[in-house]
């Protein structure tokens, strides 16, 4: 059984700084894919960050250059390091896995993600 754990959630200034981290446990795909998605409220679920089985990284435009995906596999965990946060950020962020596809490949498609956390609350305030 797949579980997934987000921390690391929490309210900061405009311009600060957090970490992410997603313990996962019960996946045993080889290509898989990790995810960070986030849902402000009235809004729907957007992917931010993505990383391949073979350490391939992708971000969506918004994030770009600001936020990165990581992960330890010894310790079986995903991070996201968000620096310079707008309050546009704030959001539920959540982390979410699956099988990749026939070459590996992650999209950002919430539909293509069966394994989600509970969510963690990010709020950036200006």
């Amino acid at each position: 059984q797949v579980q997934l754990v987000e921390s690391g959630g929490g309210s900061v200034q405009a311009g600060g700084s957090l970490r992410l981290s997603c313990a996962v446990s019960g996946y045993t795909y080889t290509k898989y894919c990790m995810g960070w998605f986030r849902q402000a409220p009235g809004k729907e679920r957007e992917g931010v960050a993505l990383i391949e089985y073979d350490g391939t990284t992708k971000y969506a435009d918004s994030v770009k250059d600001r936020f990165t995906i990581s992960q330890d596999n010894t310790k079986n965990t995903l991070y996201l390091q968000m620096n310079s946060l707008k309050s546009e950020d704030t959001a539920l962020y959540y982390c979410a896995t699956d099988q990749g596809d026939f070459y590996g490949r992650c999209f950002f498609l919430v539909g293509r993600f069966h394994y989600w956390g509970q969510g963690t609350q990010v709020t950036v305030s200006s």
